[in-house]
């Protein structure tokens, strides 16, 4: 999965098409994100819960599938797609397609993938 958590991310369908928030949570497995701020949803609680022990009603933010948002350029501030690269001494990391930037390293060099 290209996205991480703390990568800020751009809602491309749904109700939050276009609302931008920051990733607090990455399931793989599922290839699931939750966004902060977006794709709230109102969950119901019975007085006594240790969450809330008088009840009532708690916003919390739903999961959104990974091909709904898009990572934003640090470059542009546009929506991008991301990809890896190897850099000269071995070591791997994500970049924004649209503009080249870097956006961290992934792994430590490693000698059978750097330039002679």
């Amino acid at each position: 999965m290209y996205i991480k958590r703390g990568d800020v991310v751009v809602v491309l369908v749904g109700e939050d098409k276009g609302r931008r928030g920051q990733v607090t949570a990455v399931d793989r497995k599922k290839s699931m994100v939750t966004v902060q701020g977006v794709n709230v949803a109102q969950k119901h609680i019975k007085r006594g819960h240790p969450k809330s022990p008088q009840g009532g009603r708690l916003e919390i933010e739903v999961p959104l599938h990974s091909c709904k948002v898009a990572l934003i350029d640090p470059e542009s501030n546009k929506p991008t797609r991301v990809g890896y690269r190897y850099l000269d001494d071995g070591s791997k990391e994500r970049y924004a397609k649209r503009s080249g930037a870097s956006l961290g390293v992934v792994s430590p060099a490693k000698a059978s993938r750097a330039k002679k």
